[in-house]
């Protein structure tokens, strides 16, 4: 199960430097656990979601 949430940088300038996204896209999980930036392919998504579980 996932649960995801769209967030507008320049809208939230505090949750952007609490999570200190650079760049846009950026996916940020599990509060930091894991982060992925930019577009990347289904497959790195998924590893890097699976490596934040962990």
């Amino acid at each position: 199960m996932v649960r995801a949430e769209g967030v507008e940088a320049t809208e939230f300038p505090d949750l952007a430097n609490r999570f200190q996204v650079m760049s846009v896209p950026q996916t940020v999980i599990n509060a930091g656990a894991g982060m992925v930036i930019g577009a990347v392919p289904e497959q790195n998504l998924l590893a890097e979601l699976m490596r934040a579980m962990n």
